[in-house]
């Protein structure tokens, strides 16, 4: 009776190889997915006693190996030993095989990322921003790459002539480029950002009415936290309209600043003033006097202009450097009987 049973034909295949494909499915299906969990640990294992990046990629090529693909692969083994209709059998080969195209892609990109991160964390530990932020986004784009490829590799596969697709989407681009314009410049902004640098993740800047520490770089916007503590989200083709102040590139502040004394000063005290400066800048931590000098005659005093610098880019160091500095000099000004000018207006009235 059995035997009558298993030699029946089902779907023009007896009985028994129905279950011989479906024992080869299970085989198949468990045996990688046996394989999957020991490459998986084993590899984590390695990267955790010896942290070599080797076995970080195998850990996360092993992890990324979805069920649906594997599932698949033990389909079509199953499917080996049936015969099958053609249509049936051309469907299960294009399933596999855009299955596999994707499962390449996954693979690829997670690859790119972990390749590019270490390379990033590598230049920034060194202290070479420009390149660790040039490399986070190089990365965004060899993955974008990787995904364009892999679709038209599956188009092809489905039968979608790539070719004339290319041609059509060719033409659509153009109209979409109309209707899509800040969004292109905002993408060209970007391309500008991540070649040019004219500034990178970290850096302090002030552009326009904005001012703060750059957070992220993204494809459309730019994400920068203000003094303040909000995060500003600036479009990257408007942040490049206009100038763009970085601050931390600077290695020392140039300071120029102006005070005047009573036009009733006695020259010899006049004379004096620069020295005064000069003496109390030169006792002021971290900056180094460049220039002091009786600049013109103003409105309401005798006009001085000093130039010091700050050695440090740090906007904190500076206002601590000139409140110094104008307490010294104040000071100074004070035991030596100096008097700043005053805004005094002198008017005259004649009899007509």
């Amino acid at each position: 009776m059995n035997t009558e049973f298993l030699g029946r034909i089902f779907a023009d295949n007896p009985v028994w190889m129905w279950f011989l494909a479906l024992g080869i499915f299970v085989g198949v299906l468990s045996f990688f997915l046996v394989l999957r969990t020991f490459f998986t640990r084993f590899f984590e294992r390695r990267y955790r006693r010896t942290g070599k990046p080797w076995a970080e990629r195998g850990a996360e090529l092993a992890k990324r190996t979805t069920f649906l693909f594997l599932l698949m692969v033990a389909i079509f083994a199953g499917s080996l030993s049936l015969k099958l209709p053609p249509e049936a059998s051309r469907v299960i080969r294009a399933l596999i095989v855009t299955l596999f195209l994707g499962q390449l892609g996954l693979w690829g990109s997670r690859l790119a990322t972990l390749w590019v991160t270490r390379l990033a964390s590598k230049r920034r530990a060194e202290g070479d921003t420009a390149a660790a932020t040039t490399l986070s986004s190089l990365g965004l784009l060899i993955r974008v790459a990787i995904w364009a490829i892999v679709v038209l590799l599956v188009l092809q596969n489905l039968g979608v002539n790539v070719t004339a697709l290319a041609a059509g989407v060719g033409i659509a681009g153009i109209a979409i480029a109309f209707a899509a314009q800040s969004i292109l410049a905002d993408l060209f902004s970007f391309l500008a950002i991540v070649v040019d640098k004219p500034f990178l993740v970290g850096d302090f800047i002030v552009a326009g009415q904005v001012e703060g520490t750059v957070e992220r770089i993204g494809i459309k916007t730019t994400r920068i936290r203000s003094l303040t503590g909000e995060e500003v989200v600036v479009s990257n083709s408007e942040l490049l309209k206009g100038w763009i102040h970085d601050y931390t590139k600077m290695n020392e502040r140039r300071v120029v600043f102006h005070f005047a004394v009573d036009y009733q000063t006695p020259p010899e005290k006049l004379a004096s003033i620069p020295n005064i400066v000069r003496q109390v800048i030169e006792a002021t931590p971290n900056v180094r006097f460049d220039r002091a000098h009786f600049k013109e005659y103003g409105e309401f005093g005798l006009l001085f202009e000093v130039v010091y610098f700050v050695l440090t880019p740090s906007y904190r160091d500076y206002m601590d450097a000139q409140q110094a500095i104008n307490l010294g000099v104040h000071k100074r000004f004070t035991e030596e009987g100096i008097r700043f000018a005053l805004p005094v207006r002198r008017v005259v009235l004649e009899r007509g």
